[in-house]
């Protein structure tokens, strides 16, 4: 089927979802919408997280996706039980989010059965890990908020003392639980992994959901026959709420990969890709 695959997030750290699907799936189209008006959504209220996220879904059903992708862990942990009730059972369009698949990955690399987990503050705050872990039957789990890391990544800065810092404060405090796996429970965290992993040590193994979650879109799409054909040249629209042009796309570029060589933006805010090139 060649509608596009929509997903969606509060900024820009779903891009690394939708590297993932590209990546796995590269006959597939996609339309994302990364919500810069409104994000980050962490120190955000479930409320306002429920009723922003819906109307990023709205959009996208309007615009005739075939699937939803909820790349955003707060929002996935605010609503999704919700979302799955509208769009799925309502009007028959799957919906994958993030949190699962980044458990069941951490529970298959864990070797001791201790595991942390780092999120925004509305995601460990909500208990969705939690939750997700205890129903996995994990019951050594440590979370931490790490709030500063959304906005390191949303301005772009990725290394420097600053970072580590960062990391030592909020890390420290989890590894004495003596975790063997960590959660990367927000999807602008893989873009800090190299502080990460540095603070968190050679044992410590890091997990990301978005090769996990780009797993469950194919296993979904392919069960349900809604596969686009293999010879599809497949087209990637990027929008933004903001028109903040320049930051969007050096961050676009950042997390999708050198091949993004031609990005055009409309006067509506619209970042249109054209497909891969390599």
């Amino acid at each position: 089927m060649q509608r596009p695959i929509g997903v969606f997030d509060s900024g820009v750290g779903g891009l690394t979802v939708a590297r993932a699907i590209i990546d796995q799936l590269p006959a597939e189209s996609i339309t994302y919408i990364g919500d810069t008006a409104n994000g980050p959504y962490g120190p955000r209220a479930q409320d306002d997280v429920r009723h922003l996220a819906l109307d990023v879904l709205d959009t996208l059903v309007a615009q005739g996706v075939k699937m939803l992708v909820i790349a955003c862990n707060t929002a996935s942990a605010a609503m999704f039980d919700i979302a799955r009730e509208r769009y799925e059972t309502g009007m028959g369009i799957p919906i994958v989010e993030v949190i699962h698949p980044a458990v069941r990955a951490a529970v298959a690399q864990s070797r001791s059965g201790r595991i942390g987990v780092i999120g925004t503050a509305g995601t460990i705050g909500s208990g969705a890990y939690q939750r997700a872990f205890a129903e996995a039957g994990v019951a050594h789990v440590a979370a931490a908020a790490a709030p500063r890391f959304v906005e390191f990544v949303e301005a772009g800065v990725t290394t420097g003392d600053e970072v580590l810092e960062a990391a030592h404060e909020y890390l420290e405090p989890l590894l004495a639980e003596h975790p063997d796996t960590l959660v990367l429970g927000c999807t602008h965290y893989p873009l800090l992994a190299g502080a990460i992993g540095y603070v968190a040590g050679p044992d410590v193994r890091l997990v990301s959901s978005a090769e996990e979650t780009a797993g469950d879109v194919y296993r979904i799409l392919s069960d349900r026959d809604l596969l686009a054909p293999t010879d599809a040249q497949p087209s990637y629209q990027f929008e933004a709420t903001t028109a903040a042009q320049e930051p969007f796309l050096r961050l676009a570029r950042r997390f999708l990969g050198p091949e993004v060589t031609h990005v055009e933006f409309t006067q509506t805010g619209v970042i249109q890709l054209p497909g891969r090139t390599d």
